[in-house]
């Protein structure tokens, strides 16, 4: 496993999260989300991927990025719920073959864009390269997005400042992204929502995926209404 990751409570604990951060993010970001989940008795587990969190990128496909994370789930580690964000998402739905065969997962997918046309993709290159070059301020931030916390806006700048400028070359590496096929083969066993910040990005074939959408919230779901991604984990239910 990676040294480059953020854990949050006890390995003991019952229950395992694992946590994919998208582009410009590092591990650190799920702060506020990890601390709810280690509240309900999870133990949670973010890594940085591949050009984030100050490593270094040198193979760009979205299979390289999944292909690095396969340590952790070595000596049959699983976890009982991952969540991923944005380009995270891609790379979470190329872990599922990963996972074991039978035990429940769930997958909570944040706003995502599951298929991208050449357009597409080179308009996020184009904003990934503006957001490295003109690397805004928590101030900024919290002018900008005040429903996010002072230190969602910190740690949103620190993803920034540690990304590695060359992992913009995955955008040309991935023309015309498609998730469409690794949604239909998911298994049985994996329950997958899908909780989008407007119509945009809801894929096609929704058969397959509990979608949410949510109104009056950013891409940043995380920052905005952890309380959806909450909601969307199966947690115990208190005894009467």
């Amino acid at each position: 496993m990676s040294n480059s990751a953020s854990q949050w409570g006890f390995p003991t604990a019952p229950r395992r999260a694992l946590l994919i951060h998208g582009t410009t993010m590092c591990s650190s970001s799920w702060e506020g989300i990890a601390q709810r989940l280690v509240a309900e008795g999870f133990f949670v587990v973010a890594p940085n991927l591949l050009g984030h969190g100050g490593r270094r990128c040198t193979n760009y496909r979205i299979s390289d990025f999944a292909e690095d994370l396969r340590p952790y789930f070595a000596t049959d580690t699983s976890y009982d719920v991952i969540i991923g964000h944005s380009f995270g998402c891609l790379v979470t739905l190329s872990l599922l073959p990963f996972l074991p065969k039978t035990k429940e997962t769930t997958i909570i997918l944040l706003d995502a864009a599951l298929e991208l046309t050449e357009q597409k993709v080179e308009h996020f290159e184009n904003m990934v390269s503006e957001w490295t070059t003109n690397v805004k301020t928590a101030e900024e931030h919290m002018a900008e997005n005040p429903a996010w916390s002072r230190r969602d806006c910190v740690l949103r700048t620190l993803g920034v400042t540690m990304f590695d400028r060359n992992t913009i070359k995955a955008f040309r590496k991935n023309m015309s992204w498609s998730a469409s096929g690794l949604l239909k083969n998911a298994p049985p066993n994996v329950k997958i929502t899908f909780l989008a910040a407007g119509q945009e990005n809801i894929p096609r074939d929704t058969e397959r995926l509990n979608v949410k959408v949510l109104t009056g919230i950013g891409h940043w779901i995380q920052y905005e209404c952890p309380d959806a991604i909450m909601d969307a984990i199966p947690l115990p239910r208190a005894k009467l």
